[in-house]
């Protein structure tokens, strides 16, 4: 089984016209390629679907703000107000360890 790899849009798009070309020999593709077999059928799945658009690995982009809707855009901004919760509600934490450790109000 091949270790998976970060590949490039143009790495992946060589990668699944290479595995088209060939008869969809995704043996074939592995052992030149060294990329797995799951990975190569995906990309091929995808180009096949999308073309070259379904190719672009879109893992934690956000959509632009043109594209989101207003409750996209609520989801987005109580992610961002949680967030800050968080880290405020840890130097808290911190703050009362720190003066515990000092050895309280001196």
């Amino acid at each position: 089984m091949t270790k998976g790899r970060k590949t490039t849009l143009e790495e992946r798009t060589e990668i699944e016209a290479f595995c088209i070309e060939h008869g969809k020999d995704y043996g074939l593709t592995v052992e030149t390629y060294e990329v797995s077999y799951q990975q190569i059928y995906s990309w091929v799945r995808k180009y096949e679907e999308k073309g070259v658009k379904g190719l672009v690995d879109r893992r934690g982009k956000a959509k632009p703000e043109e594209e989101m809707t207003e409750s996209d855009r609520l989801r987005q901004e109580n992610k961002i107000l949680q967030a800050k919760i968080k880290d405020q509600e840890m130097e808290i934490a911190l703050l009362k360890k720190l003066r515990e450790l000092r050895g309280g109000d001196r």
